[in-house]
């Protein structure tokens, strides 16, 4: 990688994660038996209040075994928000259930409360919460009609840990609830994930879904299909680490979005994310910037000027409805999601990632005010 180039995302690895892995290597203990997963899933749950923390590979491997282990099937049917990364959406089509789109809030950047009340239907099995980009959805509304039907909520705080709604922890509010922590994240171990939930059985269930359903007395009989999801001691090991600095690691993050905040307020051609809703303070988990139409540039162009400035970026989800892979089922047939379309057509993010300096901060306003300025 050369010097001058900025990447989306560079982690934050400076605690004792050296230490922790040294200890790993030394004693041997590399696979998922070390001391270090158990230690890190105790640590984690209790950090976001729960009863049981189950670690898994990745975040999507978390996503897998929530939506097996509340028993979706055939003919059900999942809410979930129209733009978000096709994990979201795997496992429910793998078990022959329905996934109902609902549009995201232009301003908050997730799902709207209003759209999801209306697609609840008596074939409605679970909805499923994704916070995106910084803010979490606004729950109190959907957490309503989900008691009253009924409905399962799965709560996906891949990109949450550290953020809080109404003061109560992004993670604590789902049956079941998912975290991912890969590099680009709060906590990270590299890939890795975690489920959460304060329902023993649901525990159970994905204990032995991540670990290929083996039974404790029986080892090598299996009555369900599984998975190998489980989480070494290495990654753990990191994951140990970065739980020390959680506190240091959320005001990093608002650190560096109020920064940006600062900077590129008076640029007319873009909107910035939202400081604060009544809810929740933004926790800027990635920047945004939104184009504003009227302009006429489109996120497509800039990031590809700032690209030849050395500077990565990435563009916001692709809407699941225009996903090739999920059209041959005709599940959004003739459906649109006309906020979710204009997100990612004009929406993208900047470097932000926990490891990024002020140097590097004040390169990509420079030339991101440069480009929108000659763009006529």
């Amino acid at each position: 990688m050369k010097n001058n180039f900025i990447p989306v995302n560079v982690p934050l690895i400076k605690g004792n994660e050296l230490k922790y892995l040294k200890k790993c290597i030394y004693t041997g203990w590399i696979s998922s038996e070390g001391g270090y997963v158990k230690e890190f899933e105790k640590k984690f749950c209790r950090s976001v209040n729960r009863k049981y923390g189950i670690s898994v590979s990745s975040g999507t491997a978390a996503l897998d075994i929530a939506i097996d282990s509340i028993g979706i099937s055939k003919g059900d049917e999942v809410i979930l928000p129209a733009s978000v990364i096709i994990s979201c959406v795997n496992q429910i089509v793998r078990l022959g259930a329905k996934p109902v789109l609902v549009d995201l809030k232009k301003d908050t950047l997730n799902m709207d409360p209003d759209e999801v009340l209306s697609k609840v239907n008596k074939r409605t099995k679970a909805i499923m919460i994704t916070h995106l980009y910084g803010l979490p959805v606004d729950l109190d509304p959907i957490l309503k009609i989900a008691k009253k039907n009924k409905i399962i909520i799965i709560e996906d705080a891949a990109e949450m840990y550290g953020q809080t709604y109404k003061s109560i922890p992004c993670g604590s509010f789902g049956l079941v609830s998912t975290f991912s922590f890969y590099a680009n994240k709060q906590i990270t171990t590299g890939e890795g994930g975690m489920i959460v939930t304060n329902s023993k059985k649901i525990a159970e269930k994905c204990s032995e879904l991540r670990n290929l359903c083996f039974k404790k007395n029986r080892r090598f009989v299996h009555y369900k299909i599984g998975w190998n999801y489980r989480m070494s001691n290495i990654q753990a090991a990191l994951g140990v680490a970065q739980l020390e600095r959680k506190n240091e690691i959320v005001k990093l993050k608002r650190r560096i979005g109020s920064f940006y905040n600062k900077k590129l307020k008076k640029i007319k051609k873009i909107s910035l994310p939202i400081r604060k809703v009544n809810y929740a303070d933004n926790i800027y988990w990635v920047y945004t910037i939104i184009l504003k139409k009227k302009y006429k540039v489109t996120a497509d162009y800039v990031c590809k000027r700032l690209l030849q400035k050395g500077i990565q970026t990435r563009r916001l989800f692709y809407p699941l409805n225009k996903q090739p892979v999920l059209k041959k089922y005709n599940f959004f047939k003739n459906k649109k999601f006309p906020n979710a379309e204009y997100l990612y057509k004009y929406g993208f993010y900047i470097p932000s990632g926990l490891g990024i300096n002020k140097k590097d901060q004040e390169k990509v306003c420079k030339n991101l005010i440069e480009i929108l300025k000659t763009k006529k």
